[in-house]
């Protein structure tokens, strides 16, 4: 696109700049370039045309040029012609331009001229001019043209942006270019959601930039703006305007979480991640995928979900924090457990954000962290009794049970400061496997040794070892110690404890009796007898009382037998500590004695190490403290050293209990540490780890303990102490064991820290120090022991409210809680009793990880309609508790109860018509309109609307199916039921649903209520015959006797009845029989009559248009035995047929029977015509099954006879044997006539007669009275025509009669034919214009050009000598071929009763032409059936007729005049004319001349023989043949086509007309009044015009031609009688009557009483109508305008009708009202006694002649 400024115009004034619009493509996809003048003439300059041959540009342009200034651009001619061009030239015309060049320059071919063009501009304004050249093959100008530099911009029309998401961003760029040559400024406008950038800038003269487009949508919308440019010279008056049209699509983004392994793990709508149980210390990676279905790109960000427990560090790490999803793409991102304390189950929830939604997508993380779980092979290990200085090992297994790595400690000094030792001290134990331990006993003493070690185990409770051994010496010997002894002591402590008693009663109550055999037995059977001591002895096998527990506190110590302070010496460490003296070399310890007994303390004295004990034994008195020495004392300097002090205690005289207990000795422990590095000596720099530095208590206010690893990472031993210094108070409030201690290279020490977190203690923790090397060298532990309170969000805000709800229903609604603190929880609802029955809540309880949250669905259930406010309360407490302090929280829950109801949108579902055994499926719109949800069972009630029909609900199953029989529809909703309509029979159904409101455990709540009614109507497929003609040897026939040679009254009453079950065995076309016979499955079977007709005569054709009168599609076959057979191959077949099967054989191969089509579809509304023939080959009668299948309907057995006669036979076709008279009422004075018809089927006329014997002895039977009698007894029947025998039925009384009438027929068969009459007591409206035979046809058969608008003519019943008219139209429905069409009545006296006019014309393409029908009924009572015949000729044919007709005439003409002589023996060659057809010669006998298709090869050879000798011609019939083709037959005319018109009517007598149709009498015109009866008239005037028939003969006829020629004359030559015919010539003619002579109302009088021999038709009924005669001269006066205005009626409505056939008028439009302009009242006056005078004086002229 081009924008630009043009310069001000130099003819007119500046005018205001407005936005270009037009644009033209330039090079670039998705450029467009808008053109202006300027642009165009720029680019026209530079280019190359071609003109006369030569080359040159089409114009010259001037940009740059200022005033007061000479521009001169060349102009070149190039001459490319191979001749010598020679121009004139016509320089410019105005004075701006100039050239100097002589007037004519010549070019030779392939030169070039150049001429100098100078312009000199006056003012600034555009210039235009031109220079003409002139040759001689004609002229051209070059146009010249000065032109205002101005500003132009080349933009794209439009620029698509991609697709956006909502709230997300795309963009793109298009070019704007400077197409100008000045500098141009420019400025953007543009409305949300587009932003372009830059805004404004400056493009100097053919710069480009790129300009971007941001397109931000909020809305998911699709946008079309238009952004406008302006631009021009300066910023602040811009002169032009451009518009870019910006496109974007937004739609809405959405992201999908998806686990890649499961798709079933979703909770709450939330997508859930199961670490399982993760070992501490190890990792656990899971995926997901994040999958982004819409068709944007959409930018997401993953973050936790706020408001939960304060984490410290999060132990869930995802990969992807934030990234983008492109259309139909899967991101996956790597989420990574790694747990940090043992025994925890850690929740969180990660939210999917991402901008353009309504929701966010939540993701929940869980995960089970477990720890090493560390067991024992023994827990005890028993060294025996060894000797003083000797030495034992012995092995057990630390086995690790778990999937965690276990690291584990010792609590005891392997470097000789005891007499038990472990190796290894410190080590891992794999996950799921075990290591051997060697325990070492080296007792130094004779004394019984016994000590509990404690195994530290990271993450995990210490196990314990206890080690007992005994040491004898030569001197003393004391009780060996066993295990069975720790046990009974463990028994022993714990019950003192429970309650104080001495050692003897607790022997006593035990009644233990210890004694070296049978210690064992005796422990077993005390655990047998108490089972509470059994769980003590196991609860107390992990803590020995006897040993000082190195997790047990100071202030504990008092509650153990012997206990020592400080347990923990420091030598040369500079801290500030209340427990030792760093300073000093020696420091004492104090062992203080809690028994009642003596002890003995005796101190593990190892060599060789530099801390001593002083002294190493003494005895201690009861309750007595001492005190010992411990120095220290290194051997070498600058090292660090470690140690753990041992002291046993045992009772120096035994427990004052005798022998009934073995106390154990007790081990008490001092841990030293101590370093021998001089002053100005740096210490080892410590390389360790600390794992975690992070210690997190339970928010409990309970003991609990947490273990750390101080890892020694160097080569060089370790030492590290605690420093309380940092923060005293709270130092102080941890316990940690070992707070000292030394680590060798590559070694690691446990710490067990035990605390009882407070409320008081920093939230986020507080540090404790570690000194390392006795130096400055530190490592911080953070700990945080604080107490929380059990913290639980509800949802809501506490308040939880349901919409209205049905009364006795049940709504749910689901609600959060949300742990809030670190404390995992359970909790509990708890619902007062009163208002259980209206709320509960699933699940009622459960478990509450930190930071997880739990969904409860809450239901509730109204009773009443009123609104119920409940406040259930949440009961909650810490798991580890036992639930005595518990917290408890109160929801308000708010619901109302209503009452609720639905309806059908349609109250009546009217369905149609459906197939029977087929279904449809229907939607019936269910409305719920009330304020709450309803839920809802229905119902469905069969009903059969047909009286006629028997309904049984038990054992017929419901034509309707509901696909949801129950359901819930919303507020204010709607629902789509969905049912299936299946009936099963033919009917009319009704179902009536009804619905049923169901309560909250899904029972009925209400009783049925009506919803819908539901109709429909099942119908099997079903076709009717609307129409039927005929053709070939049955084109004559009348189409009444056509309707009962088919049985189509009976046929269409078969189709619409209901098909049988055995009808629908196969309810579509199957080969389903092996035989040619075929199978029958209906009991219907109907008589397809083909008539008959001559041999060798041209086949019978009938027509019949079938109807789809329903509403389903129906498929139809004519099924032949030959279409039922299943083929099977060759061998299969027999090869023996029986007679039925030969003849069907035959009839098939030789097509006797076809039908065409054979199959066919039927649409509803739809016609289809099919055509059935009957050949006529064979002599004789035929007869063929024919199954007339409706797919999913009827089936019926048509037998399709016909007959074919031999020439030389006479043959009366007989439609029925059986014919039905029109009902005559009793009494009728003067009984109806009515006809039967007898058609001739052969070539030879037939006389027939009417055994008259059998109607005299009826007549006998019944008093003498005339039932039957027949006019006609005998005539004859002419070969293809059809006689009317005329009847009387004359009924005495009231019942059915039947006569059998023989028919002789003169040398032919008789046939007796059953005459069936009733008689009735009132009489009964004619029925014979009601039945299908009067059905219009809508749509021509194939081949017919013209057709009728009626085929039948009803009159219905009307009085005798009454005139009635209808109206027929003849349409050609051809647009290219013109017919001529001919009305014949083959009776001579339908002539008196029927007129058409016109009886014949000429029809052009796709004209309608009107017919006018007038019936004259007689004046005798009669039933009417007469056939009319039109016929139909093709104009074209009649063409080619005439000219053959007139060649033919004029070679006869020429063979009439001219001859030629010629040698008699050559043979003339002269072609014959014939007139006529030669008369037929005799049959031969036997078989016919003309060759058949033969039959197939189903007999002997000795047939073909036969068939061979027949197909001989003898001589005479091949000169004959040879005569033939020389001969030139007299054209024939064309044979027409023809139609039928049936009419009917029935004429009733006046009296009796009056008496039953009083109503109906003044409409029919009757002729009665006009008749005279004069017989003597009459006979005169027969006799008159039988004498003026007479032709004059002789010289009687000269005189009458003398007379009258010499008459004449001298009237001509008469002047004044010429100028009176002039005179009369100019008067007005006033109107006559024509006279006719023609009687108004054909008589058929027969006598008062009927008797046989009467005839009431024929040609002598006009001699004998004299009451009926007479002429208009006898009429009076006033009857004249009466007729005459009857006659200009009639002729106006046909007139009228015409122009609406001819669409000229439409009689269905609303009538038009014109208003005309206002006249003066003299005017109006005035006009009006004009028109009445004028009036009056022609009315005065027209009576006058009549008078």
């Amino acid at each position: 696109m081009l924008a630009e400024i043009r310069g001000p115009d130099r003819l007119t004034s500046a005018a205001p700049l407005q936005p270009s619009a037009a644009g033209k493509a330039i090079k670039g996809p998705g450029i467009h370039q808008r053109q202006s003048d300027g642009n165009y003439h720029r680019q026209a300059s530079d280019q190359i045309s071609c003109f006369l041959g030569l080359e040159t540009r089409p114009e010259l342009v001037w940009e740059d040029w200022d005033l007061k200034g000479e521009f001169t651009k060349p102009l070149v001619l190039k001459n490319i012609h191979i001749k010598l061009q020679k121009l004139h030239i016509r320089p410019p015309v105005s004075k701006f331009f100039s050239t100097l060049i002589p007037q004519i320059i010549v070019l030779s071919p392939g030169t070039s001229f150049s001429m100098p063009v100078t312009f000199r501009p006056l003012q600034r304004c555009e210039y235009e001019d031109s220079i003409e050249f002139h040759g001689k093959e004609g002229s051209f100008q070059v146009c010249l043209r000065a032109i205002i530099p101005c500003h132009a911009l080349e933009l794209p029309d439009s620029v698509m942006l991609p697709l956006c998401a909502v709230q997300h961003s795309s963009r793109t760029t298009f070019p704007l270019k400077n197409a100008s040559k000045l500098q141009t400024c420019f400025q953007w406008e543009s409305a949300a959601p587009f932003q372009l950038s830059p805004e404004q800038g400056l493009l100097k003269p053919g710069q480009e930039r790129h300009i971007t487009v941001v397109f931000r949508p909020q809305e998911a919308l699709v946008y079309q703006q238009q952004a406008y440019c302006r631009f021009g010279e300066d910023v602040d008056m811009f002169e032009s305007c451009c518009a870019v049209h910006l496109q974007a699509i937004a739609k809405y983004p959405y992201l999908q979480l998806r686990n890649p392994n499961s798709n079933k793990e979703e909770e709450n709508g939330a997508l859930v991640l199961h670490f399982g149980s993760v070992a501490i210390g190890q990792s656990l990676e899971k995926q997901f995928d994040i999958f982004n279905p819409s068709p944007v790109t959409v930018y997401f960000s993953l973050s936790r979900v706020s408001g939960g427990v304060p984490m410290f560090e999060s132990e869930f790490s995802c990969d992807i924090i934030r990234g983008k999803v492109p259309p139909g793409r899967s991101l996956r991102a790597s989420v990574t457990y790694s747990p940090a304390v043992v025994e925890t189950v850690a929740v969180e929830y990660l939210s999917l954000k991402y901008k353009g939604t309504l929701s966010e997508g939540l993701l929940k993380l869980t995960g089970n962290c477990i720890g090493p779980t560390v067991s024992l092979s023994s827990s005890v290990v028993d060294f025996g009794c060894l000797e003083e200085g000797g030495s034992v090992v012995q092995t057990v297994k630390l086995v690790n049970s778990s999937p965690a790595e276990a690291f584990f400690t010792w609590d005891i000094d392997c470097n000789g400061n005891s007499v038990f030792s472990i190796l290894p001290a410190s080590g891992t134990v794999p996950p799921y496997s075990h290591t051997t331990l060697k325990t070492v006993y080296r007792p130094t003493q004779s004394i019984v040794h016994h000590r509990k070690v404690a195994c530290l185990i990271l993450h995990r409770d210490p196990v314990f070892l206890n080690l007992i051994g005994t040491c004898h010496s030569e001197f003393q010997r004391p009780a060996i110690l066993k295990p069975e002894h720790l046990v009974l002591y463990n028994l022993h402590w714990y019950r003192r404890q429970q309650s104080p008693g001495t050692l003897s009663a607790l022997a006593q109550d035990c009644n233990i009796h210890l004694d070296q055999q049978g210690e064992d037995s005796q422990a077993e059977e005390q655990s047998n007898q108490r089972p509470d001591n059994a769980v003590v002895v196991k609860k107390f096998d992990q803590t020995f009382p006897g040993c000082m527990d190195p997790l047990s506190s100071s202030a504990s110590s008092s509650s153990l037998p012997v206990s020592v302070v400080p347990s923990e010496l420091l030598f040369n460490h500079k801290m500030t500590s209340s427990l030792s003296t760093s300073s000093a070399f020696s420091q004492s310890v104090s062992i203080t004695n809690h028994t009642r007994g003596k002890l003995s303390l005796l101190w593990t004295v190892a060599k060789e190490s530099p801390f001593s004990v002083s002294p190493s034994s003494c005895d201690l008195a009861p309750l007595k403290s001492t005190s010992f020495r411990v120095t220290y004392d290194p051997k070498q300097l600058n090292t660090l050293h470690g140690a753990q002090l041992e002291c046993f205690a045992l009772y120096k005289d035994g427990p004052d209990v005798g022998e009934l207990l073995l106390c154990p000795p007790w081990c008490v422990t001092v841990r030293v540490i101590g370093h021998s590095f001089q002053l100005g000596k740096e210490h080892f720099i410590p390389c360790c780890t600390l794992k975690s530095p992070l210690v997190v208590f339970p928010a409990l206010s309970v003991m609990s303990y947490r273990t750390v690893l101080l890892q020694n990472d160097g080569d060089l031993p370790l030492t590290f102490c605690l420093d309380h210094s940092s923060n005293p108070s709270l130092a102080e409030s941890v316990f940690v064991v070992p707070s000292c201690g030394s680590i060798q290279p590559g070694d690691h020490q446990i710490l067990t820290l035990r605390t009882t977190p407070t409320e008081d203690s920093p939230k986020q923790g507080f540090n404790l120090c570690l000194q390392l090397n006795a130096a400055k060298h530190m490592k911080e532990l953070t700990v945080v022991s604080v107490v929380e309170k059990p913290c639980v969000s509800l949802e809501g805000g506490g308040s939880l409210y349901f919409h209205p709800t049905a009364v006795a229903s049940q709504t749910q609604r689901t609600h959060h809680i949300k742990n809030l603190s670190r404390l995992p929880i359970r909790f509990q609802w708890s619902v007062p009793g009163s208002e259980q029955k209206l709320i509960c809540v699933q699940p009622d309880a459960g478990e509450l990880h930190p930071n997880e949250s739990s969904v409860q669905t809450w239901s509730f259930t109204p009773l009443a309609e009123e609104t119920y406010t409940l406040k259930p309360t949440l009961t909650f407490w810490p798991i580890r508790t036992d639930g005595s302090n518990r917290s408890h929280l109160t929801l308000t829950v708010v619901g109302t109860g209503s009452k609720g109801s639905i309806e059908a949108e349609k109250a009546v579902l009217d369905v149609g018509e459906i197939q029977v055994g087929s279904s449809e499926s229907i939607e019936v719109l269910l409305v719920n309109k009330s304020p709450c949800p309803v839920s809802f069972c229905l119902s469905v009630q069969q009903k059969l609307l047909d009286d006629e029909l028997d309904y049984n609900p038990e054992t017929e199953r419901s034509g309707l199916h509901l696909d949801c029989e129950e359901g819930t529809i919303a507020t204010y909703s709607t629902m789509q039921l969905r049912s299936t309509v299946r009936p099963c029979r033919r009917a009319q159904y009704l179902w009536l649903i009804s619905y049923q409101t169901l309560n909250a455990i899904g029972f009925v709540s209400s009783p049925p209520q009506a919803l819908c009614e539901v109709r429909a109507k099942g119908v099997f497929p079903t076709l009717q015959v609307m129409d039927a003609c005929s053709s070939g040897s049955v084109g004559k026939l009348s189409r009444l006797l056509l309707w009962n040679l088919f049985s189509l009254d009976s046929l269409n009453e078969h189709l619409l009845c209901s098909p049988c079950s055995a009808e629908l065995t196969f309810r579509t076309l199957t080969r389903h029989r092996l035989s040619r016979c075929p199978s029958i499955f209906t009991e219907t079977m109907l008589d397809f009559n083909f008539g008959s007709a001559p041999i060798n005569s041209e086949p019978s054709h009938f027509t019949l248009m079938f109807h789809n009168p329903g509403s389903i599609k129906v498929d139809w076959a004519f099924v032949f035995p030959e279409d039922q057979q299943i083929e099977v191959e060759y061998w299969a077949v027999t090869g023996e047929f029986s007679s039925t099967e030969l003849y069907q054989m035959k009839v098939q191969d030789n097509q006797l029977f076809s039908v065409s089509p054979r199959s066919g579809s039927l649409l509803p509304g739809q016609k289809r015509a099919v055509r059935f023939s009957y050949s006529h080959h064979f002599a004789g009668t035929d007869r063929f099954p024919v199954v007339f299948k409706l797919s999913y309907g009827r089936e019926l057995l048509l037998n399709f006879q016909g007959v074919t006669v031999e020439r030389d036979r006479p043959y009366l076709h007989f439609a029925s044997s059986r014919h039905v008279f029109t009902p005559v009422t009793i009494g009728d004075r003067s009984a109806p006539r009515q006809v039967y018809e007898l058609y001739n089927g052969g070539e030879m006329p037939v006389r027939y007669e009417v055994d008259t014997a059998v109607l005299s002895q009826l007549q006998v039977d019944n008093f003498n009275h005339p039932v039957l009698c027949c006019l006609s007894p005998e005539g004859d029947v002419p070969p293809g025509e059809t006689s009317i025998l005329e009847w009387i039925f004359s009924p005495l009384e009231a019942k059915l009669y039947q006569m059998d009438v023989p028919i002789h027929i003169q040398d032919g068969e008789s046939r007796v034919v059953t005459f069936e009459g009733c008689g009735l007591n009132t009489p009964t409206p004619s029925s014979n214009c009601s039945d299908s035979k009067a059905a219009v046809p809508r749509v021509p058969f194939p081949g017919q050009v013209l057709f009728l608008s009626e085929n039948r003519v009803c009159i219905g019943d009307i009085p005798v000598c009454s005139k009635s008219s209808r109206i027929l139209f003849l349409t050609n429905v051809s647009f290219t071929d013109t017919v001529h069409y001919k009305w014949d009545m083959f009776q001579q006296d339908n002539q008196q009763v029927v007129q058409i006019h016109p009886e014949r014309g000429r029809v052009c393409p796709g004209e309608c032409v009107l017919c006018v029908l007038t019936f004259t009924s007689t004046d005798y009572p009669s039933v009417y059936q007469i056939h009319l015949v039109c016929q139909v000729t093709q104009e074209a044919a009649l063409v080619q007729y005439h000219d053959a007709l007139q060649r033919w005439e004029e070679e006869k003409k020429r063979q009439q005049e001219k001859f030629i002589i010629t040698d008699r023996n050559v043979p003339g060659s002269q072609t014959v004319l014939i007139d006529q057809e030669p008369l037929v010669a005799p049959a031969r006998k036997g078989p016919p001349l003309r060759k058949y298709k033969t039959l197939p090869p189903i007999c002997s050879s000795r047939c073909e023989t036969v068939s061979m000798i027949c197909a001989k011609l003898t001589k005479a019939e091949r000169r004959a043949q040879r005569e033939t083709e020389n001969v030139w037959r007299r054209p024939s005319p064309p044979r027409p086509a023809l139609l039928h018109l049936g009419v009917t009517a029935h004429s009733h007598g006046h009296q009796e007309y009056l008496i039953h149709s009083p109503d109906q009498f003044h409409k029919h015109h009757s002729l009665q009044s006009l008749q005279t009866q004069q017989p003597e008239a009459t006979s005169s005037r027969t006799s008159l015009r039988a004498g003026l028939s007479t032709s004059t003969r002789g010289p009687e006829r000269d005189v009458h031609v003398l007379l009258l020629t010499s008459l004449l004359r001298n009237i001509l030559d008469d002047s004044a009688f010429v100028e009176s015919l002039i005179t009369l010539a100019s008067k007005h003619t006033t109107y006559r009557p024509k006279e006719t002579s023609s009687s108004p109302c054909p008589s058929s009088s027969p006598p008062p009483t009927p008797r046989p021999q009467v005839l009431l038709s024929g040609t002598g009924d006009r001699e004998e109508t004299a009451g009926c005669s007479g002429t208009w001269s006898a009429l009076r006066p006033e009857r004249v305008p009466a007729d005459m205005s009857e006659d200009i009626l009639l002729n106006t409505l046909q007139n009228l009708m015409m122009e609406a056939v001819r669409e000229e008028l439409i009689l269905t439009a609303h009538p038009r009202t014109i208003i005309l302009p206002p006249v003066s009242t003299s005017r109006r006056i005035s006009k009006v006694t004009a028109e009445e005078t004028k009036e009056a004086e022609n009315l005065s002229l027209s009576i006058q002649p009549s008078s």
